[in-house]
């Protein structure tokens, strides 16, 4: 007997569009990547995967994550040349239900179901936090994601946002004048100009300046894999990176009241976690001076999770058949 499926689920970027299905029991089956800009439209590579994976049969449902901010249904791709609706997925697929949802929504959405062996603690071991606050889930990639996710006895809402294009606020004399550079290039400097893999970039062109030293790395892959190796400069642009990562993570404790935990995740993050832990971050995300004590009680982790915007997506699933 052929299993049956609750739901297809997605998490799609600019770069890859991964789809899993879930089962009755609520396990994710089949997941497959696909390469996003090698199709024509969200529609063609979601048909390719129902088709290799479950033939004409289809599941009722579909919750689709999706790097970008969903209004009235609909999302517009930043790197893709691909607008998408709900109604145009319901009516393609004749699904029962389709809900899209910002991917660090979803993977706030995660973060509860996530196991110990799927995070990295930054920090003291303070617990997996307060059950019942608000959650931050944070983490750079492409862009900077923001999302939160607030908690009750009545359930668990997912909120999200574009935390990453609020303003960046310097700390110290160094970020000061880090600042002024990146203003001078862009106009307003937002979290996402530093924290994000152009941002890191810019951060080693600024710090290779400020230094009276050639930039001489040619992008930002360059950079972590020469930081990561001892390069000087390179390693001072990664700290650097952390040290910012870890004050906008405890300004965003304290915005959302994060006493349940705050969730390091991204691209970037995972691929340097133990110079992560080893750097600035956590003593940047506690130095709020008259509220220090508040954020000190505070637990980060590091998401080491492959898939979570996945394991959230299947969580609104599961929140939508309760319905």
């Amino acid at each position: 007997m052929k299993p049956s499926y609750t739901g297809l689920i997605g998490d799609v970027g600019g770069t890859n569009a991964r789809f899993a299905l879930v089962d009755s029991e609520g396990r994710i089956r089949h997941p497959k990547t696909f390469e996003a800009k090698a199709y024509a439209s969200l529609a063609d590579v979601m048909a390719e995967y129902l088709e290799t994976t479950t033939g004409r049969r289809r599941p009722p449902r579909a919750v689709i994550a999706v790097a970008g901010p969903v209004v009235g249904g609909e999302i517009e791709f930043t790197n893709l040349d691909w607008v998408v609706s709900e109604g145009d997925l319901l009516a393609h697929f004749e699904f029962e239900a389709v809900r899209l949802m910002n991917d660090f929504a979803a993977q706030a959405l995660a973060c509860p179901r996530l196991d110990d062996a799927d995070l990295r603690r930054l920090g003291p071991d303070l617990g997996r936090g307060t059950w019942n606050c608000p959650v931050v889930v944070l983490g750079a990639g492409t862009g900077f994601g923001v999302a939160a996710l607030a908690r009750s006895e009545r359930g668990d809402v997912a909120i999200a946002t574009e935390g990453g294009h609020a303003s960046f606020a310097p700390c110290d004399e160094v970020e000061v004048e880090i600042w002024r550079r990146l203003r001078a290039d862009h106009g307003r400097v937002s979290i996402e100009r530093l924290l994000s893999g152009p941002g890191l970039y810019d951060l080693y062109q600024a710090l290779a300046e400020l230094a009276g030293r050639p930039a001489s790395l040619p992008d930002e892959k360059a950079v972590m894999t020469e930081g990561l190796a001892g390069e000087s400069l390179a390693a001072e642009t990664l700290d650097r990176f952390c040290a910012v990562l870890g004050a906008v993570a405890g300004d965003l404790a304290l915005t959302f009241g994060a006493r349940g935990g705050v969730y390091v995740s991204g691209g970037i993050a995972p691929r340097m976690a133990d110079r992560l832990d080893a750097s600035p971050f956590r003593a940047r995300f506690e130095d709020k001076g008259r509220l220090s004590d508040y954020v000190r009680e505070i637990p980060t982790f590091l998401v080491t999770h492959p898939y979570a915007a996945m394991v959230g997506a299947a969580r609104e699933l599961e929140q939508m058949e309760r319905l």
